[in-house]
């Protein structure tokens, strides 16, 4: 084993080893104080791709994973609770769009009335876009009368206008 290999110097910021001596990182600059310089540094092997690491680091130079635990301070740590349930987009963002709705509003007397008058032959399912509905509707009889008294009191508990 190489004597040199044993006192080589890693760089605190990026931990790359370097020259025994070495005044600055060769590779991201950052300067190295005599102290760090001079003496020897512990080093370890990653378990993972067996380069060789400083002792104190918690993640491998080279192949980034973790090879030690992570240490906390003892003081308790904030617990943050975020109990925002929303499907808004930012405010920012959200000033700048305009609001193009993608539904249709519809009115919900029109279509109680035609389902009053016309349910057995689909007429407010085709008011309100529903064209295969309308049409089994047409050759059922409004599903036998069942389907269009169903549609008659849903209708009546919908908001005006509803939205389809």
């Amino acid at each position: 084993m190489n004597r040199n290999r044993n006192h080589a110097v890693v760089c605190p910021q990026c931990g790359a080893s370097l020259a025994c001596g070495a005044t600055s990182c060769q590779y991201c600059g950052t300067q190295i104080s005599a102290s760090e310089s001079g003496g020897p540094v512990q080093m370890k092997y990653c378990k993972f791709c067996g380069e060789r690491i400083p002792m104190d680091a918690v993640v491998c130079t080279k192949c980034g994973r973790q090879v030690e635990k992570l240490e906390y301070s003892s003081a308790a740590q904030p617990v943050v609770i975020n109990n925002v349930n929303s499907n808004v987009n930012s405010a920012p963002l959200a000033a700048n769009r305009s609001f193009v709705p993608t539904k249709k509003a519809l009115n919900k007397w029109t279509a109680f009335f035609l389902c009053f008058f016309f349910g057995v032959v689909g007429a407010h399912k085709f008011y309100e876009g529903k064209i295969g509905m309308g049409i089994l509707y047409l050759f059922t009889g409004g599903l036998l009368g069942v389907g269009a008294l169903v549609d008659l009191i849903v209708l009546l508990f919908k908001p005006n206008p509803y939205y389809i």
